[in-house]
C-alpha cells in the first residue's frame, strides 16, 4: 500500500473516505477474494492510481470483512466502484468496466494539467507580476484548446503587459456564449489602454513620418516610442523596417534596440520569436 492506494476499514474510514474527499477525489473499490470480476478491475484501478501521483485516493473496502461500510454505502453487488467529493457520492458503477471507460469516468473528477497552470498564472497575476504569467497561461491556453476562463486570464495579464494586439486577437477567439462579465471588463481595460497608448509624441511622430516616409532616424524615434508605450509589434515593425534600408543604421542602435525588445518580451513568446527570424532573415 503507498499513501495514494489504501485499504479501508471501521478504524480509518471517516478520514479516507470523508475528510480526504474534501481535499481530492478518492475512488472507492468495493471487492471480495471470491469475485472473479474484481480481480481484474483491481489491478486496473491501481495502475491508473500510480499514474496519476496522488492526483486521488484509491481506497480498498473488503465487502466481506467490512460489512457494515458496505452497508452503508448501499453496495448491493460486486465490484462496485464509487468516486466520492466533498464527502458525497457523485458518480460509480457496478460490475466490471473497460479501461476506457472507466478513465473517462474518472477524469471528469480529476484536475487537468492546465488546471495547475491557470493556478500558478493566477498566483502571478495577484502579486502584480503579469508578465510572470504569461507562460503559463499560454501554456494552458495551448493545451486546453483555448477554454473560455483561461482566454479571458490571457488577454487580461496580455492588457496589462500592453500586448494590446494579441489580447485582441485572444479575446476574439473567445465564442460570444462565452463572452461573461469577466470578458466585459477585459474588454473595457483594453480599450482604455489603447487609449492612453495615443500618445502626442507618437502622433506626431507617425505625422513626420507620413510626410518623410524616407527619413530613417523618425522611423527609429517612432519605433522607440511605440515600444516603450508597449505597442511591441508595431514597434518592432518599425525597427525592422530601418534595417532592412540600412542594417547598421545608428552605428547599430536600432539593431541593438531590436534585440532589447526581443529580449525583454521573454524566450518562448511567439511575438519574440516572429521578429527574431525577421532580424536573422536580414542579417544572414
Amino acid at each position: 500500500m503507498s499513501e495514494n492506494i489504501v485499504n479501508i476499514d471501521e478504524s480509518n474510514a471517516a478520514a479516507l473516505l470523508i475528510e480526504e474527499s474534501h481535499k481530492r477525489p478518492v475512488v472507492v473499490d468495493f471487492w471480495a477474494d471470491w469475485c472473479e470480476p474484481c480481480k481484474v478491475l483491481m489491478p486496473m484501478l491501481e495502475k491508473i492510481a500510480v499514474e496519476y501521483q496522488g492526483a486521488f485516493l484509491l481506497a480498498k473496502v473488503n465487502a466481506d470483512e467490512q460489512q457494515m461500510i458496505t452497508q452503508q454505502f448501499g453496495v448491493r453487488s460486486l465490484p462496485t466502484v464509487m468516486v466520492i467529493q466533498g464527502g458525497q457520492p457523485v458518480d460509480g458503477f457496478a460490475g466490471a468496466q473497460p479501461e476506457t471507460e472507466v478513465r473517462a469516468m474518472l477524469e471528469k473528477y480529476l484536475p487537468k494539467p492546465w488546471d495547475g497552470l491557470l493556478q500558478q498564472a493566477q498566483q502571478f497575476m495577484e502579486e502584480g507580476d503579469f508578465a510572470a504569467a504569461l507562460p503559463p497561461l499560454r501554456q494552458a491556453y495551448e493545451e486546453s484548446g483555448q477554454r473560455p476562463d483561461i482566454s479571458i486570464a490571457l488577454a487580461h495579464a496580455l492588457v496589462e503587459s500592453l500586448r494590446l494586439d494579441e489580447a485582441e486577437k485572444v479575446l476574439a477567439g473567445v465564442r460570444i456564449a462565452d463572452q461573461d462579465a469577466a470578458y466585459e471588463q477585459v474588454k473595457a481595460l483594453l480599450d482604455i489602454k489603447r487609449e492612453a497608448a495615443k500618445s502626442p509624441e507618437i502622433e506626431a511622430l507617425e505625422a513626420r513620418l507620413a510626410e518623410n516616409p524616407e527619413d530613417l532616424d523618425i522611423r527609429h524615434l517612432l519605433a522607440v516610442q511605440y515600444t516603450d508605450a508597449g505597442q511591441f509589434k508595431e514597434g518592432m515593425e518599425q525597427f525592422i523596417e530601418v534595417l532592412r534600408k540600412d542594417i547598421d543604421h545608428g552605428d547599430g542602435a536600432t539593431k541593438r534596440l531590436l534585440l532589447d525588445t526581443i529580449a525583454t518580451l521573454g524566450k518562448g513568446d511567439p511575438l519574440a520569436a516572429e521578429y527574431q527570424r525577421k532580424l536573422y532573415s536580414l542579417l544572414y
